[in-house]
């Protein structure tokens, strides 16, 4: 296993920087290297590493979204206001109701299929987008209207709320009855857990400024709470519904508000850390696709992924019409939100494992979809986002003058 992980990161690495070297971003290289090692070519990876693929896949998430809530400043997100709120769910609602509009004309599927492939094709990647926020946030680009921000919160949540209804829908293909408590649990589920990180942050904060305690162990507290509370979503399934990485977002930025200082340090201690989670996080992604499912899909897949992130788009401009940004932020806001790659890798392969007949084709369109947007929606944020937000010492753009 210690060879594999010696691959993962020495490879990673190398095909990451020839990535930067092309003006690509390096998540395009760590795919590739996953693929390359993974089990459909080279196979060289340990399968101890591919049986632990998941839990290390969200080991790298809860270090991000740390890291994210400890460079959130509430303020700047409540006035975001209503955008940040639709952001969480409507932009998915679009994006699953065009998979359901145009997969079974594409592809020849039912409807339930359909809403199926949806719910796991809609969900965005916080992966590839919070250290993009983060990078605006610290370069001072778009903060002035909470751009990254918004963002930033909304694709968090996205998830959790995708979640929700891709359990919903494969429970109706296995003959379950479909339950509104279900759906009726993602905002409850979001609630419990923001209150939930939120008391443990600010209780934390508390503690260590009446403790002395070195940063480094600082880390340690804030990983091994991030564990629990992760592993508190698991042990509620069935009874309550509680969001363990809302949670975790949530404590870092209790700490935020508490100690901004203290939060600004661990952020930086977090940044050292996601060198290495980035690496792993996108190898192993790379490692669980399939390109088989990939070249036998055929165009028509491709062509059905571009026309829901149509949809996608139409969402986004819907979440910030009325708002004070103007043309090119909320073009910005659209190719943000663009991007999939872990939530994908997570349940592309359930409905197949479920024995469900939508199984493959779900499989493919999932892989597809990582393929297409990460790299993509990742090199369209890189490329514009100094063109297209105002900088600190920037003029704000006339929304009067531009509009979508």
């Amino acid at each position: 296993m210690l060879t594999s992980f010696a691959l993962v990161f020495l490879v990673g690495l190398l095909l990451g920087g020839l990535a930067r070297k092309l003006h690509l971003p390096a998540l395009v290289g760590m795919l590739l290297t996953g693929m390359l090692l993974g089990p459909c070519a080279l196979h060289l990876l340990d399968d101890g590493i591919l049986a632990l693929s998941a839990d290390l896949r969200q080991l790298a998430l809860i270090i991000i979204l740390t890291r994210a809530g400890l460079s959130l400043d509430l303020g700047d997100l409540r006035r975001a206001g209503r955008p940040a709120v639709l952001l969480c769910f409507l932009p998915a609602c679009f994006e699953i109701a065009g998979m359901v509009l145009l997969a079974p004309r594409l592809l020849g599927v039912s409807t339930l299929d359909a809403a199926i492939m949806g719910a796991v094709v809609a969900a965005v990647s916080p992966a590839v987008i919070v250290p993009r926020m983060l990078r605006l946030m610290e370069a001072g680009y778009g903060t002035r209207k909470s751009i990254p921000q918004m963002i930033l919160a909304g694709a968090s949540v996205d998830d959790v709320f995708v979640i929700v209804l891709f359990t919903a829908f494969t429970g109706l293909a296995q003959g379950q009855s479909a339950s509104a408590s279900s759906l009726a649990g993602v905002p409850v589920s979001i609630a419990l857990g923001a209150a939930a990180g939120f008391v443990l942050g600010t209780a934390l904060a508390w503690v260590w400024k009446k403790l002395h305690m070195r940063d480094s162990a600082k880390v340690l507290v804030l990983l091994s709470f991030s564990f629990l509370l992760v592993a508190l979503e698991n042990a509620c399934k069935g009874d309550f519904p509680f969001s363990g990485l809302i949670a975790v977002m949530s404590m870092g930025a209790a700490l935020y508000r508490s100690r901004p200082a203290a939060a600004v340090r661990l952020s930086a201690k977090y940044a050292r850390l996601w060198v290495a989670a980035e690496v792993l996080l996108f190898v192993l992604v790379g490692a669980a696709v399939d390109l088989r499912y990939a070249v036998e899909a055929g165009p028509l897949a491709l062509l059905l992924i571009a026309l829901v992130l149509l949809f996608r788009a139409a969402g986004v401009l819907v979440c910030v019409a009325g708002t004070r940004l103007c043309a090119k932020e909320r073009l910005f806001c659209v190719l943000a939100y663009m991007p999939k790659a872990t939530v994908q890798a997570a349940i592309g392969g359930v409905p197949l494992a479920l024995g469900l007949g939508c199984g493959d084709i779900v499989l493919t369109v999932a892989v597809l979809a990582i393929l297409f947007t990460a790299p993509l929606g990742a090199l369209a944020i890189d490329a514009t986002w100094k063109r297209l937000l105002d900088g600190p010492a920037a003029p704000p753009c006339n929304p009067q003058r531009q509009s979508v």
